[in-house]
């Protein structure tokens, strides 16, 4: 945390789904590159009344306990920090599919909106033509880089990624240690190069620890099913799995209630929560929680500096921010209750180990096979 008030202070000194706009939190900070000059140009510091910055949410939408939830939270925390009206000065649009993200971008470009967001890699598309078709306009999207057709970042878009391999590598180290059954499992949304670093980081994580223990691996193809989420799960844990890590959004409270059920009815089973602690969804009886720990990343602070440093006139087009474990964005769930002490002793241990270079955490499939070869 120190780290995050130094940063906090570098940035301070040197300034930084249903469609229809609704009325519409520790800190992550990536490495000063340059930015773009002409994007800096052409638009300098606006002042915190006149700043104005939209957010367009994945279908899961703002109360998915996931990400756009999280992103939403970063950018109130941006409004009410800096006495901005909500509903005016910043807001969010929400998507009910995936055809709802270019119109919904293009609108906020269209009313001069000072800063607009993509919250989703699954927004890729819409916000590279929008850009390209509006030079002048600003944008940032969560979790995708977005290139031209020289593969280089547009000049236009500031792009947000997370080393999400990092953190689930940690709570793979959890799983392994505390499975009593020796078979876990992994729920993902849609299958792509960003779910699957939360897959293979986890797999590397539980592997660490465990090479023993049998790891399933099934994807919804969704981020918004909760039933696909609950007959997954259903069927990982009537084959002996005793702990699932999703990294499925809203398919994911498929998965909570899925192992409420079972506990109630007398089972051992436990859920990994993705984005933001989880510990709450997986409540079934006073404060008792079948969320063994969440897999954190600080999406709601990179919204709340990206759009704070854009308002200051640095906003930092074409360029690649990236945070991890050594910017304090990503780690495990800050409740901790259901973890043995032996899991949070291993993982502190194991972050020191990232920090220093001494394991490299895979993100892909053959990453992973040669990180096995290497135990």
């Amino acid at each position: 945390m120190k780290k995050w008030m130094e940063a906090i202070g570098v940035i301070a000194l040197g300034l930084i789904m249903v469609t229809g706009c609704g009325t519409g939190e520790d800190e992550p900070i990536a490495e000063d590159t340059p930015g773009d000059d002409s994007a800096e140009e052409q638009q300098g510091e606006v002042a915190a009344e006149d700043f104005t910055v939209g957010m367009v949410t994945d279908v899961g939408g703002i109360d998915d306990k996931s990400f756009n939830q999280s992103a939403w939270e970063g950018l109130r925390e941006f409004g009410e920090e800096f006495d901005l009206e909500q509903g005016t000065a910043y807001r969010y649009v929400q998507s009910g599919d995936l055809a709802d993200f270019e119109p919904n971008i293009r609108n906020l470009v269209r009313e001069d909106v000072d800063l607009v967001w993509g919250i989703g890699f699954l927004m890729n598309d819409a916000i590279k033509a929008v850009a390209e078709q509006n030079q002048d306009a600003q944008l940032a999207i969560v979790d995708s880089v977005v290139t031209g057709d020289d593969d280089n970042p547009i000049d236009n878009v500031a792009n947000v990624t997370f080393k999400e391999h990092e953190g689930s590598f940690l709570v793979g180290v959890a799983a392994g240690l505390q499975t009593e059954t020796n078979r876990v499992g992994f729920v993902g949304g849609v299958e792509s190069e960003l779910i699957k670093k939360f897959e293979n980081g986890f797999k590397a994580g539980v592997k660490a620890v465990n090479p023993d223990a049998e790891i399933t691996v099934q994807y919804a193809e969704s981020f918004n099913d909760d039933t696909i989420g609950a007959q997954i799960a259903n069927t990982m844990y009537s084959q002996g799995a005793d702990i699932i890590y999703h990294a499925a959004g809203a398919t994911g409270y498929g998965v909570f209630n899925e192992a409420i059920n079972r506990v109630r009815n007398g089972e051992d089973v436990w859920v990994i929560g993705v984005d933001r602690d989880q510990h709450e969804e997986g409540i079934y009886e006073g404060d008792q929680s079948v969320t063994l720990t969440s897999m954190v990343k600080r999406v709601d602070r990179a919204v709340y500096l990206v759009s704070e440093q854009t308002m200051n006139g640095n906003f930092p087009g074409g360029e690649i921010l990236e945070y991890g474990l050594d910017d304090d964005a990503i780690g495990i769930a800050p409740t901790t209750d259901n973890m043995s002490e032996e899991a949070l002793n291993a993982i502190e241990d194991y972050i020191q180990d990232i920090l220093d270079g001494s394991i490299d955490v895979p993100e892909t499939d053959e990453e992973y096979e040669q990180y096995l070869d290497s135990l």
